[in-house]
């Protein structure tokens, strides 16, 4: 059995583990609430940086206050919150990737800018024990926007940046791990992301 071309690898939760609860929930209350979808998605994922609520500077209901002052949305911070978190489904094939990389011995850690959200849906989908290390922007207080987390999390991990894998669905966040000299896969579906990993990891039990 071939050596994977890396000996760490670090996922992002929405749109990569799973799909992405954040955005679908978004363009459903944009639909609810009668405004254009990637509009109030935008200007959703601003306020969540500008409160401060994205690196746990600040509340949730101090977040849903803002965004509900400012986009004119209804609805309490329980429903909104739902609707959210239901989007979340876990890619039960990548979740066997994930396993099949750490019976090869490979490190694996979430690497992901989400709230106190993570660690709710840690509760309902039980998936942290896959992963050494869960890298929360909520908890660590940066975000993917910071090339510095990626050097932090190298350094907590005492990882190589050439050893270490980046997988995520944000071309930016993608273009700031290679800058650090991570290697990285910018997910872009199922059977692009299949055929870039067996490039750098040959044998792997794969779905297709």
């Amino acid at each position: 059995m071939e050596d994977c071309g890396f000996k760490a690898a670090l996922f992002d939760f929405g749109g990569v583990i799973a799909d992405e609860g954040f955005r679908n929930g978004l363009y459903e209350i944009a639909r609810l609430n009668g405004l254009a979808e990637e509009d109030f998605a935008a200007a959703t994922r601003k306020i969540i940086h500008d409160t401060g609520y994205i690196t746990g500077r600040a509340g949730e209901a101090f977040f849903w206050e803002t965004l509900r002052r400012q986009t004119g949305i209804r609805g309490s911070d329980s429903h909104l919150r739902d609707i959210i978190l239901k989007g979340f489904t876990l890619r039960e094939w990548m979740i066997r990737v994930i396993e099949e990389l750490g019976s090869r011995g490979i490190r694996l850690a979430i690497l992901s800018d989400q709230t106190n959200w993570l660690d709710e849906l840690e509760e309902k989908l039980r998936f942290f024990h896959h992963f050494e290390r869960v890298f929360n922007s909520y908890h660590v207080g940066r975000t993917k926007l910071e090339k510095q987390i990626f050097l932090d999390v190298l350094e907590i991990m005492r990882l190589e940046p050439g050893d270490t894998l980046f997988v995520d669905d944000t071309q930016g966040h993608v273009r700031r791990a290679r800058e650090t000299g991570i290697q990285a896969i910018h997910y872009r579906g199922k059977d692009d992301f299949l055929e870039r990993l067996s490039g750098l990891c040959p044998g792997l039990a794969l779905d297709r």
